[in-house]
């Protein structure tokens, strides 16, 4: 007879956690509190369409994710829209890597990096040269503003800053040096194609939860929607009960906060360091200009105190209609303090300032969504909650203790780490 095993939270990492729970042969089942899987990347409905409560940019070193969206029915071919990584501003100007290997690619790029001088392309590389050399490594404690204090201000402002906002959510000043410089090693320093982008041309909740959803049930699993869990009790000798119900492991996908409540009462010092996390938020702000077409699905954008946005995704050329823009905001704390409508504000103005040729006024904003908690701070030193919380209990999730900041991939390799303990312990 198969163990049972629960699963709570039906985001990225517990939809992953099941799956990979299934492949371990164990009776699996799915609680989520919502009527909706993903998490905090998902399906939303503005204004009649289908469109993401957040833009989510995968990458070629994506393995995990990219392997359980294969398994689950997703046509990774022809829902991603795959390119080299491009950081392109909309007059022409930033980072172009061609195909083939990352670390040659990136060389190359910065080198033919228009806008720049001389100078700043040198001292980009030299500093490239001397992380490749150092094999991505730095002392624990260094932030990302510190380990590129050498820098030149433009390539700060135009290349870091950005791309640590985007990696880590976190503000240069305080971003964890060793989690970034881990990242670019794995999307520079793997092999061809590891540094690529990957644009979701579908909704979030169809490019892994629901297929998920669809491949466990067939499987023989359950999902239980609308079901939040109230209760987790000890059942003799080494299982768990579930709102009552018997289970020979538990996995707690939902976030900190949640799982802290669920466990305080057996595992009170991982409640208290899973609460101690702090978090950071991210505002999209979804607006409309009749015929808008920018030159590339993304663009980056010159983000300053007047302007709150990083990046741009036109979603007409993805998955939505023309005209559609998406504006991404991460690190956005100091304008969610300035309030939903002076950020949409900012963005639109911002957009005519930078988008001005693509865009015949006027810009209508849809909706901003901020997601409060989207990810933790990812500061140095940073203690992460344990996979293993106690005896048949695990965690899973972009908080706990990894090589990642809080990704999609993250997420889904906790996940997948998660179910591969329970089997081990347990068989």
């Amino acid at each position: 007879m198969s163990q049972r095993l629960a699963v709570i939270g039906a985001g990225w990492a517990g939809c992953a956690a099941a799956v990979q729970a299934v492949d371990e042969g164990f009776d699996v089942t799915l609680y989520e509190m919502a009527s909706h899987l993903g998490g905090r990347a998902r399906r939303v409905d503005i204004e009649g369409l289908a469109l993401d409560n957040g833009q989510h940019i995968l990458m070629g070193a994506y393995t995990e994710c990219l392997r359980l969206m294969r398994q689950v029915g997703v046509r990774t071919t022809l829902d991603l829209l795959r390119t080299p990584l491009q950081l392109i501003h909309a007059d022409g100007s930033g980072l172009r890597l061609g195909a083939g290997r990352a670390a040659p690619a990136l060389l190359k790029a910065i080198a033919a990096q228009r806008g720049w001088t001389r100078g700043e392309r040198l001292a980009l590389l030299r500093q490239a040269t001397l992380w490749t050399l150092r094999r991505f490594r730095c002392a624990p404690e260094l932030t990302v503003a510190q380990l590129c204090a050498n820098l030149p201000v433009r390539v700060r402002d135009e290349l870091i800053d950005p791309l640590c906002a985007a990696a880590l959510n976190t503000p240069a000043h305080r971003a964890s040096a060793a989690v970034f410089l881990r990242v670019l090693r794995d999307t520079l320093g793997s092999g061809p194609g590891s540094s690529d982008l990957l644009l979701p041309r579908t909704h979030l909740s169809a490019l892994f939860p629901d297929p998920a959803a669809r491949w466990l049930e067939r499987a023989g699993a359950r999902v239980r929607r609308h079901h939040r869990v109230t209760a987790l009790q000890r059942h003799a000798p080494h299982g768990w009960r579930v709102d009552g119900e018997a289970y020979d492991a538990v996995i707690l996908a939902c976030p900190p906060g949640e799982a802290a409540r669920l466990c305080r009462p057996h595992a009170p010092a991982w409640a208290e360091q899973a609460e101690s996390l702090s978090f950071e938020p991210i505002v999209t702000v979804y607006a409309h200009a009749d015929g808008a077409r920018l030159p590339q699905p993304m663009l980056a954008l010159r983000s300053h105190d007047a302007a709150p946005a990083q990046y741009v995704f036109d979603r007409g050329q993805l998955n939505g209609p023309t005209g559609l823009l998406a504006f991404v905001i991460s690190a956005a704390s100091p304008w969610v303090s300035r309030g939903l409508e002076a950020t949409a504000q900012a963005v639109c103005e911002q957009a005519h300032r930078e988008l001005s040729r693509y865009l015949r006024p006027p810009l209508r904003v849809i909706r901003s969504i901020v997601e409060k908690r989207a990810t933790f701070l990812c500061e140095p030193g940073l203690q992460r909650p344990s996979a293993t919380i106690a005896p048949s209990l695990w965690a899973a999730g972009d908080h706990v203790n990894g090589p990642y900041p809080a990704t999609l991939e993250g997420a889904v390799r906790a996940g997948v780490a998660a179910a591969r303990l329970a089997a081990a312990s347990l068989w």
